[in-house]
């Protein structure tokens, strides 16, 4: 495989002699054009910049600040989304940088492509940043970038070759586990599952996690549902479900599907909880106030991103050095109004927490 530039995936990263080397110029003309300084013709800029993008070059700004002292940088590839789960993990990413005296840098990427992805990699390191964040959810498989710093997964299986790679579970697997048994502690036969969509890694993680609780109880699996996140696709794969009166009990991967799946069984003239429970999924505390209180499992994105940048701060410091043991990310089942045991069980005693 080779890059844009022609060079091979895997092969040493070009250098300023070779810039200068094809550009017939002294490395320190090179300097002079990369760092935008005066006193160099528009000839001989315009030869340095071409014989740059030929090679691939991109200046490393990480040695000159290690050199001066100013290098505590961290990189951030995430998501362009205003989805509760993506933002939040985003701010307890910034804050646990920031408490480990590093500076923040953020790039999006709109649409989860490798392209995208790629870009964005690239721009973080020509800002020099000591390590990399992935927090973005979306498998696209192998980004064929050269990384020389360490990158820290959260949740995301590697995909990039890196100096060291480093994952960190958010906990998706055990907080999909709990929602789900939690619905059938309450005595439904078995658990309906709204997931998003299919090239999100956080999809895949939480319907692993239903179905190992379903297959643990001996409970039937009934096919899954696919959403996009939004409301509007809880309310279209409530208006399935609501059509099925055997359905009793939906765990879905995100509140704000759940609100509108909610929605539609209520329109349909299925009451929430007598007639189906609903869970859902992030813990977003807005629908703590929604009718009825969503049941929810809050996901640990301080505790994930905390041990996350610790490990990272560690790779980057101590590179030599074993990384300390990851601890698991909490679960935590938030139980409100939306959940109940299944009609045939409604006379009994349910102990319930908020």
């Amino acid at each position: 495989m080779t890059s844009a530039a022609g060079r091979s995936v895997g092969s040493p990263a070009p250098r300023s002699a070779d810039v200068a080397r094809v550009a017939g110029v002294s490395r320190k003309t090179v300097s002079r054009v990369l760092n935008n300084e005066p006193y160099v013709s528009d000839e001989v800029r315009q030869r340095v910049l071409e014989a740059a993008d030929e090679l691939g070059y991109r200046l490393n700004h990480a040695a000159r600040a290690l050199a001066s002292g100013r290098n505590r940088s961290i990189g951030v590839v995430a998501l362009g989304t205003a989805g509760y789960g993506t933002a939040m993990l985003l701010v307890g990413i910034e804050k646990a940088v920031r408490d480990a005296g590093y500076a923040l840098r953020v790039v999006n990427t709109p649409d989860g492509d490798p392209e995208g992805i790629a870009g964005a990699v690239m721009s973080l390191l020509e800002q020099g940043v000591d390590g990399i964040v992935v927090s973005e959810p979306v498998v696209e498989g192998e980004v064929s970038v050269r990384i020389d710093v360490p990158v820290l997964f959260l949740g995301a299986p590697p995909s990039f070759p890196s100096a060291r790679t480093l994952t960190v579970g958010v906990g998706a697997h055990a907080l999909a586990r709990a929602a789900t048994d939690h619905l059938l502690d309450l005595g439904h036969t078995t658990v309906h599952h709204l997931a998003g969509p299919g090239r999100w890694y956080a999809s895949t993680d939480r319907i692993d996690g239903w179905r190992a609780a379903l297959a643990a109880r001996g409970a039937q699996e009934p096919p899954v549902i696919r959403g996009d996140w939004s409301p509007e696709s809880g309310y279209a794969a409530g208006r399935t479900l609501a059509a099925d009166s055997s359905v009793t009990a939906v765990f879905v991967a995100g509140d704000e599907m759940a609100i509108g799946l909610i929605h539609a069984l209520r329109e349909a003239g299925r009451r929430v909880p007598e007639d189906v429970s609903v869970v859902g999924f992030d813990g977003n505390p807005v629908f703590a106030y929604v009718t009825p209180p969503l049941t929810t499992v809050r996901q640990p994105f301080d505790a994930a991103a905390g041990e996350g940048i610790k490990l990272l701060v560690h790779a980057i410091e101590k590179p030599e050095t074993e990384l300390p043991a990851a601890s698991e990310p909490p679960v935590e089942l938030v139980v409100r109004g939306s959940t109940a045991p299944p009609p045939s069980h409604q006379g009994q005693t349910v102990l319930r927490a908020t």
